[in-house]
């Protein structure tokens, strides 16, 4: 479980982040929500220590963060896996090697443990035979499937990812979203994903955090985000559907 206790979030004179408080539990997918500029992302990278925080704290299974010396923070980040909105796969390796970075970067392990780890990774997001190939060479869900398998390659308690569905056509998008849900029921996961995709609220939002002008507004299930009363969140929801369905 990951919980943030009182988070504010300021650059210049803009605070992004008002006293947001909010608990993301294990084994189940997480939602952070909200219309551009509302403080989504700044939340998640705050989390993920990719932003540092101005006011709060920041517990993973109750490890307070901010009372970590640096080499146990660079401990913790091992336990992290990233999927970065585009994929970020380096152009320049291949599948196989992008898959093996974060191990090469951070294990002991032989070139035949970190080939058979990677086998397995593309295994379990069901690519096969694209080993030698490089990300030009993939389509975008495949080069999303590659990113998944490298975020879950040191086998991580916690996963961030930032709009998984970025660029791709619906029926690709469910496919990444299941291939997520899956993966952290199975392992047991916190995972974190920001998104202002309808489709994967509706999809997998098992719990779900709406973030409003830098303010955790509303907090729910899929079951229970269409019945809200809750206005902003009403805006929303049915704006972004709108919009979904003039494309």
């Amino acid at each position: 479980m990951i919980e943030a206790k009182n988070i504010s979030k300021q650059f210049g004179d803009r605070l992004v982040l008002k006293d947001v408080s909010v608990k993301f539990e294990r084994g189940v997918t997480n939602l952070i929500i909200g219309q551009s500029g509302s403080g989504k992302t700044v939340l998640m990278k705050c989390i993920a220590g990719l932003f540092n925080i101005d006011e709060g704290e920041i517990y993973f299974d109750e490890r307070p963060v901010t009372a970590l010396s640096f080499p146990e923070k660079k401990n913790l980040r091992k336990e992290f896996g990233m999927l970065f909105q585009g994929g970020a796969l380096f152009d320049f390796m291949t599948v196989e090697e992008n898959v093996m970075f974060p191990l090469t970067m951070n294990t002991e392990m032989t070139h035949e443990e970190k080939s058979d780890r990677v086998n397995f990774c593309l295994n379990r997001v069901k690519l096969e035979n694209v080993n030698h190939l490089h990300p030009s060479e993939l389509s975008g869900g495949m080069i999303k499937r590659v990113a998944i398998a490298r975020a879950i390659s040191l086998n991580p308690k916690y996963l961030f990812c930032d709009e998984p569905n970025s660029g791709l056509d619906p029926i690709t998008a469910c496919v990444i979203d299941n291939l997520i849900s899956e993966i952290t029921k199975e392992y047991q996961i916190t995972t974190i994903i920001n998104t202002h995709d309808m489709n994967s609220v509706m999809e997998i939002g098992d719990k779900i955090a709406f973030i409003y002008q830098g303010e955790l507004w509303w907090e729910g299930d899929k079951n229970q985000i269409l019945g809200t009363v809750n206005k902003e969140l009403n805006e929303f929801v049915f704006a972004t559907e709108l919009t979904r369905r003039l494309k």
